[in-house]
């Protein structure tokens, strides 16, 4: 098991800090910020300190957490799955339904889909970069991982809701991690009434698209529209028009997480629309409801030195 001896008592009974339990052991090297945050975890379990808490930062908590098992998986790349072989020789391997803690090896888009995979099963996402940009996964390294994972800072968050009334006379239903838009069908640019809690806010707007996204995917599709990146404790969402073209200078509001958002498509025989929350699309909706869904969770990991919050403040000084 991964599980630390517990300190407790005085400083006078002191332990010293087990091993790795069924995890090989191997040698250590403080090499990163991560692995210096882990040894300050150290002296402060030897020297008596019940609870370990290395403090609040940004919108998680970092803190000494025990697991017993992981479970490595992998996007379909050449790369990803190598790491996977890897990483399994050196610490074993739970099956993803028995496992504390799923280390994800890829992208982005496959964080995302480990992430709709696991929302409310109560399982902790670790994820490590072995695709391109990355910006939802930690630095790849075989080092230390468990001591990585056991003070990485825990962020839960809450998705959008989806619900579709679509040409044909069915109702769709989907969740998002990063955002909802409706996308124009055709050559024809889409024609929306955008209503936000019962009451109509635009009446007309002819654009490309529209979207709303949350803090996590205000860095993505909602960054390459224009639209405003968000911190990830902001209880915020962008509502980022696509290339409007009626009203010429509407660029988008910002709104609190609790609304409810609905985009009614107008003339849709003539202007067909497209409703997508993530990687799920719906075709020729006429009607799109947006909410945050407050009962579904999904949970994820972040090392201490490079958490989410620290990542959506530096891209905004980013090229």
């Amino acid at each position: 098991m991964f599980r630390r001896k517990s300190v407790c008592g005085k400083a006078k009974n002191r332990r010293t800090v087990s091993g790795y339990g069924e995890f090989p052991r191997r040698a250590r090297t403080d090499h990163t910020a991560a692995s210096r945050t882990v040894s300050r975890a150290k002296r402060l379990v030897v020297t008596g300190i019940c609870h370990v808490r290395l403090g609040d930062i940004s919108s998680g908590l970092a803190m000494y957490r025990t697991f017993r098992s992981l479970a490595f998986i992998a996007s379909n790349t050449d790369e990803a799955q190598a790491s996977r072989n890897d990483l399994i020789r050196l610490y074993g391997h739970t099956e993803p339904a028995e496992a504390d803690v799923i280390v994800a090896l890829g992208g982005d888009g496959f964080m995302l889909q480990t992430l709709h995979d696991t929302m409310n099963t109560g399982k902790l996402i670790y994820g490590m970069n072995r695709g391109s940009v990355g910006f939802l996964m930690n630095d790849y390294s075989t080092d230390s991982l468990p001591e990585r994972i056991e003070v990485a800072v825990e962020n839960e968050f809450h998705p959008l809701k989806m619900t579709t009334s679509n040409t044909d006379g069915s109702v769709s239903f989907a969740l998002a991690i990063n955002e909802v838009s409706v996308l124009r069908q055709s050559y024809q640019a889409a024609k929306l009434r955008v209503v936000i809690d019962g009451k109509v806010r635009l009446e007309e707007l002819i654009c490309d698209g529209l979207m709303v996204a949350t803090p996590v995917g205000s860095t993505a599709y909602n960054l390459s529209a224009h639209g405003p990146i968000l911190p990830l404790e902001a209880p915020l969402l962008a509502l980022t028009p696509v290339s409007a073209f009626r009203p010429r200078r509407w660029r988008g509001a910002l709104l609190p997480d609790k609304v409810t958002v609905v985009l009614e498509v107008l003339e849709p025989e003539k202007r067909p629309v497209n409703a997508v929350a993530d990687h799920t699309e719906v075709k020729s909706v006429l009607r799109v409801e947006i909410s945050q869904s407050e009962d579904t969770t999904a949970r994820i990991l972040s090392d201490p030195d490079r958490s989410w919050s620290d990542r959506i403040i530096a891209e905004q000084f980013s090229d």
